[in-house]
Order: C-alpha cells, then sequence, then structure tokens
C-alpha cells in the first residue's frame, strides 16, 4: 500500500549546480527518470540567481564553482528567505574529517556525497528529503 504522507516526484524541482557539463548532463538523467523537474547550473552566480528565482525543492550543490562558490551560496542562501533549502553538497576532492564535518554543520546542508556520485545513495537522499517515493521498477519480461 502507498504511503499518502510521500509527495509526487513530479511536483518537486530539483536544481543542479555543478562546473562540469558531463556531470549535470548524468545526474540530469537520473534524477529526471525518476520524474523530477530539472534545471540546471554551471556557476555559482547563476545558481544564485536560479535558486531566488525559482525556489527549488533541493539544490545538489558542487563546492568548486566559478563566480562564488559552494561555501559562499551556502552563507548567500543563509542569509535570505531560501535559508530552508535543503542542500546535498557533492565534491570531488578529498577532505579531511573536520573539514566534511565543518560543511555538514552548515544550517542548510542536509547531506554530504563524495564525486563520482553513486546512483542510488544520491536518489535515496533526494527521495528521504523531499518525502517522495522512489519510481516502481518496471519487471524484467
Amino acid at each position: 500500500m502507498e504511503n499518502p504522507d510521500l509527495s509526487d516526484t513530479a511536483d518537486k524541482l530539483v536544481l543542479i549546480v555543478d562546473d562540469e557539463q558531463g556531470i549535470r548532463d548524468f545526474l540530469e538523467i537520473i534524477i529526471r527518470k525518476e520524474g523530477f523537474k530539472v534545471e540546471l547550473s554551471g556557476d555559482g552566480a547563476d545558481a544564485l540567481n536560479k535558486i531566488r528565482t525559482l525556489s527549488p525543492d533541493i539544490v545538489i550543490l558542487d563546492l568548486m564553482l566559478p563566480k562564488y562558490n559552494g561555501l559562499e551560496i551556502l552563507r548567500e542562501l543563509q542569509a535570505d528567505e531560501r535559508a530552508g533549502i535543503p542542500i546535498i553538497i557533492m565534491t570531488g576532492r578529498q577532505m579531511d574529517s573536520s573539514t566534511a564535518d565543518m560543511i555538514r554543520q552548515e544550517s542548510n546542508v542536509r547531506e554530504f556525497i563524495q564525486k563520482p556520485v553513486k546512483k542510488e545513495l544520491l536518489l535515496s537522499f533526494i527521495h528521504r528529503l523531499l518525502k517522495t517515493r522512489p519510481k516502481a521498477k518496471n519487471p524484467v519480461s
């Protein structure tokens, strides 16, 4: 029986922010396959603009970006009415545990994921944070 408390993915907008086109494309494909609406951004200034104009339900945010890095974006958002938008941080940089813990302490950061991104892990984070149900898998015939 389906949980009536879970939302439909089609009602949710995911903003993917990464300066690498290939990563944006990969994430867009897997997130759209789950039924979510997707917007893309390749730099920090554009990401802040899209967050403020589109109010996405969740942001997947790379830390290393041109024109504002991920931490600057987090701090900007905490200072305005979008402070409640959940953020999943992703990074390809190896970080010591104290740096990763410091980023996790930011009020709008809900998860932290290392690149290369594991599809199942990312989707489970998105579904849990947005209270949506995963798309039913088609049975193999």
